[in-house]
C-alpha cells in the first residue's frame, strides 16, 4: 500500500485538519465528536441541511458544507457510518430554528444511525425531516444496503436544496424539493480497479487486467456483473442504457448530467466519457442542459466513473445555478 498518509488510524483526523486549514473561511471542524459545520452557523430562520457517512468519498459531504449547499456534515471512519451521537452535536450547532433536513444514503448503517439521531434531534426540540437517497440502478440489494443504493443524486440534492433553504423556503417544501430530485435521478458506477482501506492495507477486491466491474458501489461492493474491458463508447452505452430504461427518459426531457470520477481516474478520460454521453442522449433526443464533470464523490482510490442523469424542470434547474460556495462546488459568488 502506497498512500501519503501518517498512520492509518489517523486519516480521517489528519483529512479533516486539512480540511479546516484549508478553508477556516468557509466551514469550521470540530471534534469529539467530529463534524463539520459552516462558518455563520446556526443561520436563524433557515432550514438547516445536514448530511454524512463514511469518509473516503472527498469531497463528499464535509467539501459541501457552506453558503447555498450544506449547514453541517458528519464524518464516519473510513466507508463507516458517522454515529448518533456526532449528528445531534451536529444538528444543535446548525439548528437556526427553522428545522432540519436530514439527507441519507441508503446505506444499512447510515439509515439505522441517522433514524436514531433524528430521534434525539426531536427529543431536544429540532423539527426534523429525513429523506433516504437511493437512486444506484446497479443492484436491488448489495452488501451493505436493502434496496437501492445512494449514490451520485446525494451531491445534485445538496447542492439543489441547499438553494431552496437558502432562499428561506420551509423545511416540508425542502424536504419535498429533495424527494424529488431522488425521483428524478438514476445512476450507474464501473470500475477498473479496487480500492484499497488504509486499515485494511490490501485491495477490497480483485479485478484481473482485462476485467471491469459493471454497477460497482462507492465502498467497492460488487455490482451487477464483470465484463471484459470495452471501450469508451461501449462502456457509456452499456451504462446509460441502465440508467435511460429505469426512469424511463424519453425524447425531450433535459436533464443535468453528471459523471463522477471515482478518485483515481484522470479529468481526460471523464471527459471522453462525457464526450459518448453527450451524443448518446442527443440521438435520443435528450439534451443535456447542465452538466458536473469531475471527482466529486469518490471512492478512495479506485479507477472509474458513474454517471448520473437529473430529470430537469425549470424550478430544479434554477435552484441548480443559484450561487454555491463550499470547497468542493463553488459558482455564482
Amino acid at each position: 500500500m502506497k498512500k501519503l498518509i501518517n498512520r492509518p488510524d489517523d486519516v480521517v483526523r489528519d483529512g479533516l485538519a486539512g480540511l479546516a486549514a484549508a478553508h477556516a473561511g468557509m466551514l469550521r471542524v470540530h471534534t469529539d465528536p467530529d463534524y463539520v459545520v459552516r462558518t455563520d452557523a446556526p443561520v436563524l430562520g433557515k432550514v438547516a441541511i445536514l448530511s454524512g457517512g463514511g469518509s473516503g468519498h472527498e469531497p463528499m459531504h464535509g467539501g459541501f458544507v457552506g453558503r447555498g449547499m450544506l449547514d453541517a456534515a458528519c464524518p464516519g471512519q473510513v466507508f463507516t457510518s458517522p454515529t448518533p451521537d456526532q449528528m445531534l452535536a451536529a444538528a444543535q450547532a446548525v439548528d437556526g430554528g427553522a428545522g432540519l433536513l436530514l439527507i441519507v444514503k441508503n446505506y444499512t448503517g447510515d439509515v439505522m444511525n441517522f433514524e436514531m439521531a433524528a430521534e434525539l434531534a426531536v427529543d431536544s426540540g429540532i423539527a426534523v425531516e429525513s429523506v433516504v437517497i437511493d437512486d444506484d440502478v446497479a443492484v436491488q440489494d448489495s452488501l451493505h444496503t436493502a434496496g437501492r443504493r445512494g449514490v451520485g443524486a446525494t451531491v445534485l440534492a445538496e447542492k439543489i436544496c441547499g438553494a431552496a433553504a437558502e432562499e428561506g423556503r420551509p423545511l416540508a417544501e425542502v424536504a419535498e424539493l429533495c424527494r424529488r430530485v431522488n425521483a428524478a435521478t438514476r445512476s450507474m458506477g464501473v470500475a477498473l480497479t479496487s480500492c484499497t482501506v488504509p486499515l485494511v492495507g490490501k485491495p477490497t477486491f480483485e479485478l484481473g487486467p482485462d476485467e471491469l466491474e459493471f454497477g460497482v458501489g462507492i465502498h467497492g461492493e460488487p455490482g451487477r456483473e464483470r465484463r471484459p474491458v470495452a471501450t469508451a463508447a461501449a462502456v457509456v452505452e452499456a451504462m446509460a442504457g441502465a440508467i435511460l430504461d429505469d426512469l424511463p427518459f424519453v425524447a425531450g426531457d433535459r436533464v443535468l448530467a453528471f459523471v463522477d470520477g471515482l478518485g483515481a481516474t484522470p479529468l481526460l478520460e471523464l471527459y471522453i466519457v462525457y464526450h459518448e454521453l453527450e451524443r448518446l442522449l442527443a440521438a435520443r433526443g435528450i439534451t443535456i442542459a447542465r452538466h458536473l464533470i469531475g471527482p466529486y464523490m469518490t471512492a478512495l482510490d479506485m479507477a472509474g466513473c458513474s454517471i448520473s442523469l437529473l430529470r430537469l424542470d425549470d424550478e430544479l434547474t434554477a435552484l441548480w445555478d443559484a450561487p454555491v460556495v463550499t470547497p468542493g462546488l463553488r459558482w455564482g459568488a
